[in-house]
């Protein structure tokens, strides 16, 4: 059944172009090319005002059709449906919580603390709401407790890692990249349903109902706990309920274990004996309404995955987009009509490749390997919101530097300078980080001047909390604020999720995972000896294929195990002595550094103790300066710490394991107003904070002094 919420009511199909959600009068009122810029100071200008909750929520809203603001005449209800459709809880060790994401482009702790007091990272927690919609597909109402209605909640995850095949390639990039065969993970355990028992994670399908239940987690009826191995119980999660009766999917603490003795981590994703808590599953909701009628809402899915550790800094092409692509090869959701908006659909592309200076050196010194205009500057962002033809050959020029997805070439000095899906294959196109097909469109697009220029650096927006938002664009505000903060690839294989969101044979319709029926219940899917491109699409010996509907743990059991060994893996891109293992590197050329998912995982970083010299009002500009523009590995100190420390890939899979709530958080910063601040350092600083020791043996991780308010300046020495 097609969500028809998220059909766009108007517009033509244009090949290549992408689903806003919405479309319509689309477009804010034309600026001045000029207006808001000239007192704007560059990285100021996109590192910090355009990400305040000011901007992209108002980006969101000028994408409001006018013609479904207004309350719907027909409030029958049709049908009933839980979103987001696809909710992203991530794991942390910490007691306290905070909630995912629920407008677009709001940080989900606005005071950066994403550790508690005892250096412990906090859990996102997803909350899922119901929704009543008419025939048209018109947004009624959010079903709510106090209007008397009642919702029974149905949560069941599962983690189904150990149960799955290991990870090599992604199966579907065909002769660009080959998928390559894995082997099932623990193969010595031959039977299904001995596997079934050792390894599947299954807590089954907890109920909830009510308001304010399980308020402090701690009833074990709501617990969501399995068994690894067959005696290492291994809590997924619990649920709760808020006031209101929404339900909130609470994560695993982040924990990863071997069940067996003397069995260290040898794999980048693929280690026997070995479970985390990463899990996904179905999310239902049987909706008692006060007129005594109940109905069944469409399902939702939650994935519970790892901590996005740059929350701040948007990734360059988001899951959000990906299934936007796929919404559109399905026909599910039409695109826009050109003229394109270029603030909705161009100018984010700029925006996070700006923001990539804060957490990967190849961006931050993109002048020495590309030669683009600096896109955190207010002034050139006004030129490439241009339409006219004279700015036509600036536009093209800009357009090339992307690296195309159509062509066959390597184009390994193009943008984003990311690695991609085909790293396995020196000559693959795909070797290199491309973007989606349907996005790269949109560029095309614009460099042919298909666009509006709608562009206002300051639109002074101040939509920060959901309730905000027009409730006919509450549930694409939900959709997109689950899934924009989440990687769009390279799926090698992912940070939260991976390459099978590219098919719509996993959907029920636009961002909604279809439940599987008629699958095993113990959640073992057996492919036979090796999965192979041809049975992950077409099944094996009359076992449907992967890329189908799902159960519980399907979506995640693709994904590294554990999850830190590819959570430290993506930082070893290791240039001309590399280390001598499969995971790694080994590229002759030694800048720029590529990277994987520096927006969720950073590779280079602006450390706290750096941020504070940066604000010591008695240093010389020059000495602010220079601390400014030093950069750190984010991972230092994983590897191995100590005097002639003999480090390598190996150790810092292991120690990530037990070091991973010891990483920083990259956090946005705004310098306090200061009369001898360098014009060269923007006031608007993203900083990495709250990073631990790396000791093991440390006997304390407190945290290191927060830099907002800036220490005293030390004693000058005599030499001074």
């Amino acid at each position: 059944m097609v969500d028809d919420s998220f059909r766009a009511p108007g517009g033509s199909p244009k090949q290549g172009a992408i689903l806003s959600g919405i479309d319509g009068d689309n477009a804010m009122s034309e600026n001045d090319p000029k207006s808001g810029a000239s007192n704007i100071k560059r990285r100021d200008f996109l590192a910090g005002a355009l990400l305040s909750p000011l901007v992209l929520p108002r980006i969101a809203q000028a994408a409001v059709d006018r013609t479904r603001t207004a309350a719907p005449a027909d409030t029958q209800i049709a049908r009933l449906a839980v979103y987001p459709p696809l909710g992203i809880s991530r794991v942390g060790n910490s007691k306290e919580y905070f909630l995912a994401p629920e407008v677009p482009g709001i940080s989900p702790v606005p005071d950066g603390r994403y550790k508690d007091g005892s250096q412990k990272i906090k859990k996102q927690v997803q909350r899922f709401r119901v929704y009543a919609f008419n025939k048209a597909g018109e947004v009624i109402r959010e079903i709510s407790v106090a209007d008397g209605h009642r919702i029974e909640w149905t949560v069941h995850v599962a983690n189904t890692k150990a149960a799955w095949y290991g990870f090599n390639n992604p199966l579907d990039n065909g002769e660009r990249a080959p998928g390559l065969p894995g082997q099932l993970r623990n193969q010595s355990i031959t039977d299904d349903a001995r596997r079934a028992r050792m390894l599947v994670i299954n807590p089954g399908a907890k109920k909830i109902s009510g308001t304010n239940i399980n308020s402090k987690g701690n009833t074990p009826d709501f617990d969501m706990t399995g068994c690894f191995w067959e005696k290492m119980p291994v809590k997924l999660g619990h649920l709760q309920t808020d006031d209101a009766g929404r339900l909130l999917v609470f994560p695993g603490d982040g924990v990863s274990a071997s069940a067996l003795p003397n069995n260290p981590i040898s794999n980048f994703s693929d280690n026997d004996g070995w479970h985390d808590d990463w899990c996904d599953g179905v999310v239902q909701a049987k909706v008692h309404l006060k007129g005594g009628s109940t109905m069944d809402a469409e399902n939702g899915w939650v994935a519970c995955c790892g901590p996005d550790f740059a929350p701040d800094i948007p990734p360059f092409i988001s899951l959000y987009d990906v299934m936007c692509d796929v919404n559109i090869e399905a026909n599910w959701s039409m695109p826009p009509a050109l003229p394109l908006s270029f603030t909705k659909y161009i100018y984010p592309f700029f925006q996070r490749m700006a923001l990539m200076e804060w957490v990967a050196s190849a961006a931050n010194l993109q002048q020495g390997w590309i030669k683009t205009g600096d896109f955190s500057d207010p002034a050139y962002i006004v030129r490439l919101a241009d339409p006219s033809p004279e700015n036509e050959a600036c536009r093209q020029e800009v357009f090339k530097k992307f690296r195309n997805p159509h062509s066959k070439e390597l184009q390994q000095y193009a943008l984003p300078y990311m690695l991609g899906d085909g790293i396995n294959y020196n000559n693959s196109p795909l070797r290199w980080f491309h973007i989606p097909k349907q996005q790269y469109a949109l560029l095309q697009c614009w460099a042919a001047g298909q666009f509006i220029n709608d562009f206002n650096s300051n639109p002074g927006n101040d939509i920060t909390r959901l309730n905000q938002v027009p409730l006919a664009e509450q549930p694409e505000a939900l959709t997109r604020a689950a899934l924009e903060p989440c990687s769009g690839g390279a799926f090698h294989p992912g940070v939260e999720l991976t390459w099978p969101l590219r098919h719509k044979e996993l959907y029920r319709g636009p961002f909604r995972i279809a439940l599987a029926t008629g699958r095993s219940p113990d959640l073992i899917q057996n492919l036979g000896l090796l999965l192979t491109p041809e049975k992950a699409f077409g099944g094996h010996c009359g076992t449907a294929s992967a890329i189908a509907p799902q159960m519980p743990g399907d979506l995640t059991r693709w994904m590294g195990l554990p999850w830190q060994c590819d959570a430290f893996s993506c930082q070893q891109v290791n240039f001309a002595n590399s280390a001598n293992d499969d995971s790694s590197l080994d590229i002759a050329d030694d800048f720029p550094v590529a990277t994987w998912w520096p927006a969720l995982l950073p590779i280079d970083v602006l450390p706290q103790d750096f941020y504070a010299s940066v604000l010591r009002t008695e240093l010389s500009a020059a000495e602010r300066i220079k601390f400014f523009q030093n950069r750190v590995s984010w991972s230092r100190g994983v590897a191995g710490i100590g005097y002639h420390a003999n480090a390598s890939y190996t150790d810092g899979l292991n120690r990530m394991v037990y070091l991973w709530d010891r990483m920083g958080f990259v956090v946005k910063k705004v310098a306090a107003p200061d009369p001898s601040w360098p014009e060269e350092i923007p006031k608007v600083l993203y900083v990495e904070v709250d990073r631990g020791s790396m000791d093991l043996s440390a006997l304390s991780k407190e945290p290191p002094k927060d830099p907002s308010t800036p220490t005293p300046a030390p004693k000058k020495s005599a030499c001074q």
